[in-house]
């Protein structure tokens, strides 16, 4: 048996425990780890809440929380390739066995080597944050110079791409609540603040030569206030609406195999890209860890560190 903490049912914060669950059995695509740091999203709470119930049709209450994790493999499945008992990794939960646990199973095929010198919790950001930063750039194709707005640029995500479009010779403005400022200024963003009167017109006024791209993470009436700031609709992606597609534009296109998980450590790996682990907490404060991510006050990535006391 093994400790997890989850969800006895969906909804609020009040239905998250801890609990024991046998060690997982991986299947013939899936490697077996021992977890030590798992990484702490949106997605998480979203889930807990009942975003995507399907996602666990057939597997009983509780359900464990987490989608990412670095550890070390126990056992492999007979099918998975180019990792071996022993390995440290790093990868996603896609089966929704979770990683909020001190042992989980990992897809192999979205599950890599972590390179030695790459830290633990970074490595455990990559999954999603990381990936999605660059699988939003990438589907844009913009050239150098170009100009791209980020709504929603405080978060772990928002940090990442900033930084990864600044790599690639773009100027990035961002949006964010009043307290993200610092942190998004830190990575050469052109700030505007969700408070100010008049969004639309501070951000033109902050790019007179135009936007030429829109990356979202917030979606909703923000999206709908901001997608018009782009000439051409194609250029607005969203992480988290689906409504972009009635706007024009498009989802996120997500990937995430060990090749993909292997070149975005290689961006943090070279040293421009941090990916902003500002708070990092113990297994037995868990639940501290999601409510800070929930509250959308983080100013950065949260992780939790199964190996801390």
């Amino acid at each position: 048996m093994s400790e997890a903490f989850g969800f006895r049912e969906f909804g609020g914060p009040q239905t998250q425990e801890f609990f024991d669950r046998p060690d997982p059995v991986p299947g013939p695509t899936e490697v077996l780890i021992r977890v030590t740091v798992a990484s702490v999203n949106p997605s998480d709470y979203k889930l807990r809440s009942g975003l995507a119930p399907a996602m666990y049709e057939g597997r009983p209450f509780p359900q464990v929380l987490g989608g990412e994790a670095t550890g070390v493999v126990l056992s492999v499945g007979a099918d998975v390739e180019g990792l071996a008992v022993g390995d440290t990794v790093f990868g996603s939960a896609l089966t929704g066995a979770g990683t909020y646990a001190r042992t989980t199973v990992l897809h192999g095929s979205y599950t890599a080597r972590k390179p030695a010198e790459l830290r633990d919790d970074w490595a455990a950001t990559i999954p999603v944050a990381v990936t999605t930063a660059v699988d939003a750039l990438d589907q844009l194709a913009l050239p150098r110079g170009a100009t791209v707005l980020i709504n929603g640029v405080g978060g772990g995500v928002g940090l990442v791409t900033a930084q990864v479009a600044r790599d690639r010779g773009m100027r990035v403005l961002g949006t964010g609540s009043t307290a993200k400022r610092g942190a998004a200024e830190a990575v050469d963003v052109t700030f505007a603040d969700y408070s100010d009167a008049d969004l639309p017109a501070r951000l033109c006024a902050l790019a007179p030569e135009g936007i030429d791209a829109l990356v979202d993470l917030v979606g909703g009436d923000s999206l709908r206030t901001l997608a018009p700031l782009v000439d051409d609709p194609a250029r607005v992606l969203s992480v988290t609406d689906p409504a972009v597609v009635e706007l024009g534009g498009a989802m996120v296109v997500r990937r995430g195999e060990r090749a993909d998980l292997e070149r975005a450590a290689a961006l943090l790996l070279e040293g421009n890209i941090d990916p902003h682990v500002v708070a990092t907490y113990p297994f037995s404060r868990a639940a501290d860890a999601l409510a800070l991510v929930e509250s959308g006050h983080s100013l950065g990535k949260v992780v939790i560190d199964m190996t801390a006391t």
